[in-house]
């Protein structure tokens, strides 16, 4: 189904968004370097929730028939 494959994408996509949010927020990725985001504890938490978000989407896409 194509709507099975967009959830994946979709959820894939915003898994690793979170995760670069995550890493800039605590000051693991420095990049780039003037962005306003790095070292913000609360930009770490914005991306845990997005990067929880994607994975349940991949779960939801995985989960539909094909």
């Amino acid at each position: 189904m194509r709507l099975r494959a967009i959830l994946i994408w979709l959820g894939g996509a915003l898994a690793l968004i979170g995760l670069v949010w995550i890493a800039q927020g605590l000051g693991y990725l420095a990049w780039p370097r003037s962005s306003f985001m790095l070292g913000d504890r609360g930009w770490a938490d914005r991306g845990a929730f997005v990067a929880a978000a994607g994975l349940v989407l991949v779960l939801l896409g995985r989960r539909m028939r094909r």
